[in-house]
């Protein structure tokens, strides 16, 4: 399969990429040959040995910021760079006197403080059947490989298992599915769909977000307000079920129980799936969006 790369900060949902007639990702949600992992919700966090000096740092996705460089190497950089986000300078402080030393860079998630059965960073709360016993708790997700400027790394999901630690305990869930049925998108009829241009789909997804940041249900009424052309809007609502179904196609290993609102039991905040068609997040938004939303956490999940 051809690599692609993937951008640092945003992964599109499937149903988004629809808007301006481009249906890869309903050819991506039927892909065989696909890696998927699942989404953990904590704090972004990327490490390793930076190849332009040679030396070990941490930050948080910052790491890939085109116009302000924020990696630290050390406390002094702790303190220049995230002094004035006192949380976000503890835990990058206990990454960079812990974290194993690599050659490599990796991007993941910090998930919390260990030695509890229960942790939560953001909007999930993971509850671990056994209590981890080391001192930090990280998701690792993404393996990034620098060949020019830092901004434009490769991004590839991570195929090495990382072995605990006595300071680290690694999640890293694995996610087999049910072999995907055959589907050929040239027997979707999209002759009356009236596709938008960039911009206008620009408006469009922000107008849905805002919608969901509501809480107003995204019912074929409220979406054709939005996108204007019922057959549109019924693609629209069509691909959501196709990664519904996908989504409930999938069979999770290794994964700590997960929480939503303190109380709801949920299966995890959703997936990236790549493959030759590109890299989609699969999402429930209804549920995961509203309360990122409002959580004043997660603005772009």
């Amino acid at each position: 399969m051809t690599s692609t790369k993937m951008t640092q900060t945003h992964i599109n949902h499937p149903e988004d990429c629809i808007l301006t007639g481009d249906l890869s990702a309903i050819e991506a949600l039927y892909c065989k040959d696909s890696q998927i992992s699942m989404k953990m919700d904590g704090m972004s966090l990327v490490w390793g040995t930076n190849p332009d000096n040679g030396k070990f740092f941490v930050c948080t996705k910052a790491a890939f910021n085109k116009k302000k460089d924020r990696k630290c190497y050390n406390h002094d950089d702790l303190y220049k760079f995230f002094g004035h986000q006192m949380s976000v300078f503890e835990i990058l402080s206990h990454c960079l006197k812990y974290l194993p030393r690599t050659e490599n860079i990796y991007w993941g998630d910090w998930l919390g403080f260990g030695r509890t059965h229960v942790v939560q960073q953001n909007t999930l709360t993971y509850v671990f059947a056994e209590k981890p016993e080391q001192k930090l708790i990280i998701a690792p997700h993404t393996k990034v490989t620098v060949t020019g400027e830092f901004c434009d790394a490769e991004c590839e999901p991570l195929q090495e298992i990382f072995d605990d630690t006595a300071i680290i305990k690694w999640v890293q869930p694995s996610v087999d599915r049910v072999p995907p049925i055959e589907f050929d998108v040239t027997d979707i009829d999209t002759s009356k769909v009236q596709f938008m241009n960039p911009s206008e789909a620009s408006v469009a997804l922000r107008n849905i977000n805002g919608l969901i940041r509501e809480g107003v249900e995204l019912t074929d009424a409220v979406l054709l307000d939005v996108l204007g052309c019922v057959y549109l809007t019924n693609l629209y609502q069509m691909v959501i079920e196709m990664k519904e179904e996908v989504m409930d196609s999938f069979i999770v290993n290794d994964a700590p129980m997960s929480f939503i609102f303190d109380d709801i039991q949920v299966d995890g905040e959703g997936f990236v799936m790549k493959n030759e068609y590109g890299t989609f997040k699969l999402v429930d938004r209804p549920c995961f969006a509203y309360a990122n939303f409002n959580s004043g956490k997660f603005a772009n999940k």
